[in-house]
């Protein structure tokens, strides 16, 4: 279960460690063999607060709320094929066990004030990922000139020194790219000694804005992907050890054209491998006048003439939360799927300005001049204008990850072995396709001869504490999505597909606890995927394909009314069954 710090199957612990590779331990607060008396002060803090917001001891079963401990035992070694699409970059780890992992939530999307549009230190935003209960974030200020020049080296002591500070939150360093002829991405690396070098020749080669290659060009097009075979090449020569990108708020301005997306993952599919499924920024849906009253997530624009034509208008818009290429059954996301091209999807903060908050940036700064603002001062009004939520605080990216380390975090990524939640939803989920004695989870290819049964089997841990709101939300129903796998497509544009539907809904009467959730896909012929998504049952409509498709989705977010807090959702990555 997400947040189920357990022990995969065998591992010795050792104490406190600072999200090193070879580790197989846990921080002592996430540790259960260690007792609350060893803790110090600030390590018991975290476990109160894990333990009441139901994230930590509170599982499927005593002593294991990564997977019921009884599932973990049947479906150990019973692993399906990896992921899909694995490259030389980073070997999943998917294979050696179905429920193993540690379930690790993070956030790739965040800013300090070393982006031009924000003002926090990198430490406290690490120290409030770490409060809300984050395991691993990643830093990203924006690719700039400024940025590109000075910004990547002035923010990096500020992150080794927030590693060794706050030892149990995995800090990556990364940037906002701004993809050329596109929209903005999230481009990280592992920790090494060439970090800082590696984001800095990539920022001045082929960051859109540096280069002054925004608009919409094949050559431009053609400068993303060498990007993209830049970061590869850098893995491949050993330059870092690791480099994944992440396709931010996708349909915000229209464009990321379906080719676009495609091309990406076609070139480098070990390093571009998925979308925020939800952009961050969700606070910007809150009311006026207690709230900024904007777009949720300032989606709240139209087309420009650099969008993608085919684009509806309701795209411009997101649905619960989430983006419209995520939220649409059987729309884009749908469409790379069915081609069994594995796009995965998350959800994080965006941070730049925290709804609620009492700083302002500090005098005397001079970005232009220095790559970074003032550091921010606290005390003054609350900032009920701005549009975001600290890391952790709404959003949660959940990575099955095989230890408490960058590397495992990021094969996590890789595999697919992904759910996101909005507002502490749910405090777990273990989902898996099983046929026999094989099983896959999230992200996973499940191999098995045609004919065979397959079934599906979903386990929830329901929230138990408070969110930020507090409140304890409630799960009201859980949906099962299918499609068929028909191939790749003639039409690098297509953003639809016929054969994906809700084909369950299963309604949640209890509010505490576990549930578990049984659906048989019947004896399986074709290859298919599933994936799912859960409500608290406060907004629907019938989706954009019709009631047969989506009889009750996610509604459309009212620009200057979506208190994202009324409207709570999570989405897992898909898993596929293969007949063969």
């Amino acid at each position: 279960m997400s947040h189920g710090h357990t022990h995969a199957p065998g591992h010795d612990h050792h104490h406190h460690h600072h999200g090193s590779d070879d580790a197989t331990s846990l921080p002592p607060a996430l540790d259960m063999s260690v007792p609350d008396t060893e803790l110090t002060p600030s390590q018991l803090s975290r476990r109160s607060m894990l333990r009441r917001t139901g994230l930590l001891g509170a599982g499927l079963a005593a002593g294991s709320v990564l997977t019921g401990a009884g599932q973990a035992a049947a479906a150990a070694d019973a692993q399906g094929s990896s992921s899909q699409g694995s490259s030389s970059q980073g070997s999943s780890s998917q294979g050696s066990r179905a429920g193993g992992y540690l379930w690790l939530a993070g956030d790739h999307h965040i800013h300090t004030q070393h982006s031009s549009d924000a003002k926090y230190r990198v430490i406290d935003h690490v120290r409030q990922a770490n409060a809300h209960g984050l395991d691993w974030m990643v830093i990203t200020d924006h690719g700039s000139e400024t940025h590109a020049k000075i910004g990547v080296e002035k923010v990096n002591p500020d992150i080794v020194d927030a590693r060794d500070k706050i030892g149990d939150t995995l800090v990556f360093q990364g940037l906002e790219w701004n993809i050329p002829a596109a929209e903005h991405g999230t481009v990280f690396v592992h920790p090494g000694k060439n970090e800082v070098a590696v984001l800095k020749e990539f920022e001045n080669s082929f960051d859109g804005s540096v280069k002054q290659a925004g608009g919409n060009t094949p050559a431009n097009e053609a400068l993303a992907i060498a990007g993209l075979n830049f970061l590869a090449d850098q893995v491949r020569r050993r330059n870092v050890k690791d480099a994944l990108f992440l396709a931010n708020h996708p349909a915000r301005k229209g464009i990321d054209s379906p080719h676009e997306i495609r091309g990406w993952r076609d070139a480098q599919p070990g390093i571009a491998v998925g979308m925020e499924g939800a952009p961050g920024h969700q606070a910007a849906g809150m009311p006026a006048p207690n709230g900024p009253g904007e777009g949720r997530g300032y989606y709240d624009g139209s087309p420009s003439a650099d969008s993608f034509p085919g684009y509806p208008l309701e795209s411009y818009r997101t649905w619960g939360g989430f983006d419209w290429m995520t939220a649409t059954v059987g729309g884009l996301w749908d469409s790379l799927l069915a081609e069994g091209k594995p796009w995965w999807i998350t959800a994080n903060s965006d941070s730049h300005n925290v709804y609620a908050d009492t700083s302002v940036r500090g005098p005397n700064g001079d970005f232009n001049a220095n790559g970074r603002y003032a550091d921010p001062v606290y005390g003054g009004g609350l900032n009920l204008k701005d549009g975001d939520f600290w890391p952790g605080q709404y959003s949660r990216t959940h990575v099955g990850a095989s230890s408490f380390a960058y590397q495992a975090v990021m094969d996590g990524i890789r595999a697919g072995r992904v759910w996101v939640d909005h507002g502490g939803l749910i405090s777990g989920l273990d989902a898996q396709v099983r046929s026999g004695s094989k099983a896959v989870t999230l992200g996973g290819s499940l191999l098995v001869r045609r004919g065979s049964q397959v079934d599906l089997v979903i386990s929830i841990s329901l929230a138990n504490g408070p969110n930020w709101s507090q409140f304890v939300p409630k799960l009201a129903r859980v949906d099962v999505i299918q499609g068929a796998v028909t191939g790749r497509v003639s039409d690098k544009d297509a953003f639809a597909t016929p054969d994906t539907k809700v084909v369950k809904s299963f309604e949640v009467n209890k509010s505490t606890g576990s549930v578990r959730l049984t659906y048989s896909l019947g004896r399986v012929d074709t290859p298919l995927y599933v994936r799912l998504r859960g409500t608290d049952g406060n907004r629907s409509a019938v989706g954009l394909n019709g009631p047969a498709v989506d009889p009750a989705g996610p509604a459309i977010d009212v620009v200057g009314d979506a208190d994202p807090w009324k409207d709570l959702w999570f989405y897992s990555n898909p898993m596929w069954v293969l007949p063969a």
